[in-house]
């Protein structure tokens, strides 16, 4: 069990039959009246994010996430199969179930499969992967402007805003946190 008064970010609770995952908390001690904690939570299985206001001393189930490595083998249709890196098991996922982590993930990659109680809910990618540029249009001599960008298709078939210099062919660090170009690889 975990208190309200214990939340950090990152902490997983249960409430009400519901996951939630602590995205920011502050502890409140107004100048009249009880202390209470305001938090801002993300359903953990509907990706919904609200903001929730507790009482310190309330009580919460604390959640385990189980991380599986698993690696993302080809998509069928609405169906993505992965491979379990361990008993070789393959398991198929829609992808209501995981949303867009996929997008900066190629075939044969590794990733890691959220579930709770034997209940998949999501995919992480690796936080950084390093893709080719397969689409793109030229960047002209003396079209410096500082932080001017275009934008870029990779070879997952997906799009980001990279500096001029990059061209057709260069491999690139994406951050998959936040879908940013990083660098040249």
């Amino acid at each position: 069990m975990i208190s309200a008064g214990e939340f950090r970010n990152g902490v997983t609770f249960e409430d009400n039959n519901q996951l939630f995952q602590i995205i920011e908390f502050q502890h409140v001690k107004p100048g009249k009246g009880a202390a209470f904690v305001r938090t801002k939570v993300r359903n953990v299985i509907t990706g919904a994010t609200i903001e929730k206001t507790f009482n310190p001393n309330e009580k919460f189930k604390k959640a385990y996430i189980e991380r599986k490595d698993m690696q993302y083998l080809y998509k069928d249709g609405d169906l993505y199969y992965f491979m379990d890196e361990e008993t070789y098991e393959q398991m198929p996922l829609n992808k209501e179930q995981f949303g867009d982590a996929l997008r900066f993930v190629k075939e044969t990659e590794s990733v890691q499969m959220l579930s709770h109680n034997d209940r998949v809910f999501g995919v992480e990618p690796p936080n950084f992967v390093i893709l080719e540029v397969v689409e793109t249009e030229p960047g002209f001599k003396g079209d410096t402007a500082q932080g001017a960008t275009k934008l870029a298709k990779l070879e997952t078939g997906t799009s980001v805003k990279v500096p001029l210099f990059i061209n057709i062919g260069d491999k690139i660090r994406i951050d998959t946190r936040s879908g940013e170009y990083m660098e040249r690889a």
